[in-house]
Formats: C-alpha cells, sequence, structure tokens
C-alpha cells in the first residue's frame, strides 16, 4: 500500500552543521500529524524541506508515492503540499477576498493572453467563487472587504490558512499557528484545524503550545537535535520518558 506523505531518511547539512539528521516518519491521509521537539530541533527546516523552500542534502520526502523533494516551492505546491509560515505573509494593504484570491493562482493558473482578450472570465469567476468559498469555510466571508491589515491577529492567522484552503491543497503545513494568540484565538483555530481535517485535508503542524497539540493531534513526532526521537499518539508522546529529557531535562510531563 503506498503511504499518503514519507519523510524518508531526510537530511539537511548547512557547512558543516547537520540540521537535520535522516529524519524518517510518515504522515497518514486525513490526520492532524504533530512534529514536536525543543527550539533548534530541526522542525521548520524539516518543514522548508518539505516544501520546496529547500532542496534535501539526501533522503527524500514523497507524496503519494511520488518524489517531490527537490522541486521548486510552486512545483510541490501544485502537488499538493501547501505551507503556512511562523509570520504572517498577507498583503496587508489588500482586502480579505483579495488575499483568498491569490490562493487560487494553483487550481486557477493566469494566462496573460486570454485575459488580454477577455476569454479567462470562466476562470474569474472560478476563482472568486473558490476564494469566497475559503472564507466561509474559516468564517472569515463577513469581513471580505475589509482591509487584511486590520484584523484582529487571530482573523490574520485564520485568513493565513483560508489562503492556503483556497488552493485545493492535499497537505497544509501549518507553522507555529497558535503564536501570539490567547486562549480563545487558540481555541477557535483548533476547531478550524478539526473541520479542515474532517473536510479532508491532512494537516502537518509545527507548534510549541503543548497543550494544543496535545488536544488536536492524532498522531505525534518528536526531534530532537535533528534526530528522530519518539512518535505516537498524545497520551503516549506525553509520558514519553525522553521527550520528557528533551523538553524538560526530566520533569513529570510535557503538558
Amino acid at each position: 500500500m503506498t503511504k499518503f506523505l514519507e519523510i524518508d531518511a531526510l537530511t539537511m547539512r548547512f557547512g558543516g552543521l547537520t540540521a537535520v539528521d535522516a529524519l524518517s516518519f510518515t504522515v497518514d491521509h486525513g490526520t492532524i500529524h504533530g512534529l514536536i521537539g525543543p527550539n533548534g530541533a530541526g522542525k521548520t527546516t524539516t518543514f522548508n524541506a518539505i516544501s520546496g523552500f529547500y532542496k534535501p542534502t539526501s533522503g527524500a520526502v514523497r507524496l503519494r508515492g511520488e518524489v517531490i523533494s527537490g522541486l521548486k516551492m510552486h512545483e510541490v505546491a501544485r502537488r499538493g503540499v501547501v505551507r503556512t509560515f511562523q509570520h504572517s505573509t498577507l498583503f496587508a494593504e489588500l482586502t480579505v477576498l483579495e488575499n483568498a484570491l491569490v490562493g487560487t493562482h494553483m487550481p486557477f493558473r493566469p494566462n496573460i493572453f486570454a485575459a488580454i482578450v477577455g476569454y479567462d472570465r470562466h476562470d474569474r469567476t472560478g476563482a472568486e467563487a473558490r476564494a469566497r468559498e475559503a472564507l466561509e469555510f474559516f468564517n472569515l466571508a463577513h469581513l471580505a472587504d475589509n482591509r487584511a491589515g486590520d484584523l484582529s491577529h487571530g482573523h490574520q492567522r485564520a485568513l493565513g490558512m483560508a489562503v492556503a484552503y483556497a488552493a485545493h491543497p492535499d497537505v497544509i503545513l501549518l507553522d507555529e499557528p497558535f503564536t501570539g494568540m490567547n486562549p480563545e484565538e487558540t481555541r477557535v483555530m483548533m476547531g478550524l484545524m478539526r473541520k479542515l481535517r474532517d473536510d479532508g485535508t491532512t494537516i502537518l503542524i509545527v507548534e510549541h503550545d503543548m497543550q494544543a497539540i496535545m488536544g488536536l493531534c492524532d498522531r505525534i513526532t518528536c526531534m530532537s537535535f535533528g534526530k528522530w526521537l519518539a512518535e505516537g499518539g498524545p497520551d503516549h508522546i506525553r509520558h514519553h520518558p525522553s521527550v520528557i529529557e528533551a523538553y524538560l531535562g526530566g520533569a513529570r510531563h510535557v503538558a
């Protein structure tokens, strides 16, 4: 049986530094999979290699058996793997709807000639419909005409996910989505992620908020110093001695 998203002996070296060291794990389709580890463990570097931002030194990333590592970011995205970043990458001066439209450039690729002669009207209509669908999914439809830079932090994070969702991804890579959120914003965001999963989108998430991770993920992979450390369900990871040692130097529990 073909694995859905497979990270196979992934290695990233920068000069003499090995940031990710022969890391292997598999993300099942239709799940929320957490990637955790102490600061400097190599989580974001792993994301960068999966998404095409970096070309791995060795190893491979496969989506449904197809090697996608080494492809450029837009090529990886066209194959269905889209990522968000730790910090907002929204266009602050554009409206919420215009930002969502940016995400539709994968399913509705622009054609300059068609635009000039007016043949792209159908694609434009389809793109706007998809953008509005994404905003509706994330409860942002009522803010469609608002300037993105005027949104609350929580709404900006939700819009970032809506932009990714508008691209019709199979996998969304979420990098620190709860950063700067208050408890209510975190609760709402967790609900949106569950809604995404239930809609059939697979999520791989890097996050330091252990309460959110433990309450959200179906499965969790823990890294330390660039290497695979442990993997399992939230309860298994919460009480795993190696995870406890890596995070808290022997304290009683992770979250």
